[in-house]
């Protein structure tokens, strides 16, 4: 078929972005031939997300599309194109999910027994200001700046995986490199 017969939208598809990696923000790509490290709670949260979107909102979308479609002229029809749109954005989200929960390795925090950091752990450090903070290392799916929640391939995930209290680490940030010390490392359930 010649590609001035096919919609715009459909470009993504044909050429073969429909990865693992789609719909994620930059930074956040799980590099080729990596693990999909995830929490139990990450993993169920992508799973609750993947369900509604199969029993609830695609359904509903057909629904409105379907209604849409059986009112004639397709070609000026606002339903119509506003529902496939969202139709073809619904299902990629749903490949996107499918192919994340296929490759997922659930480790659950509290089972992970070690004095370093590894992938799970609650980490509190000191910063270079006497500023505390915490980072839970989690999954690239699960990643959530604003609480705390860094991905375990992240430039900070990395620095601090394989530390122990009491090390001091550099790391490069925007904002220029910054000091830490680690102060207390925790296997604990991360919500």
């Amino acid at each position: 078929m010649s590609k001035a017969f096919v919609k715009e939208d459909s470009d993504a598809e044909l050429n073969g972005s429909d990865s693992i990696n789609d719909n994620r923000p930059q930074g956040l790509v799980l590099p080729q031939g990596q693990k999909n490290y995830m929490t139990p709670q990450g993993a169920e949260k992508l799973r609750l997300e993947l369900h509604q979107l199969l029993r609830q909102e695609r359904p509903k979308v057909v629904e409105t599309v379907a209604w849409a479609a059986s009112n004639g002229d397709r070609s000026e029809n606002g339903d119509y194109i506003y529902g496939k749109r969202r139709l073809r954005e619904i299902d990629r989200r749903i490949r996107f999910l499918t192919k994340r929960l296929d490759i997922v390795e659930i480790i659950d925090p509290t089972k992970q027994k070690s004095n370093r950091v590894l992938f799970g752990a609650t980490v509190t450090v000191l910063d270079e200001d006497e500023n505390k903070k915490k980072y839970h290392i989690v999954g690239i799916d699960e990643t959530d700046v604003q609480n705390g929640k860094i991905s375990w391939i992240s430039p900070v995930g990395k620095a601090l995986l394989q530390t122990q209290v009491g090390d001091a680490i550099t790391i490069r940030t925007p904002k220029g490199e910054r000091e830490f010390e680690i102060l207390k490392i925790e296997y604990v359930p991360i919500i």
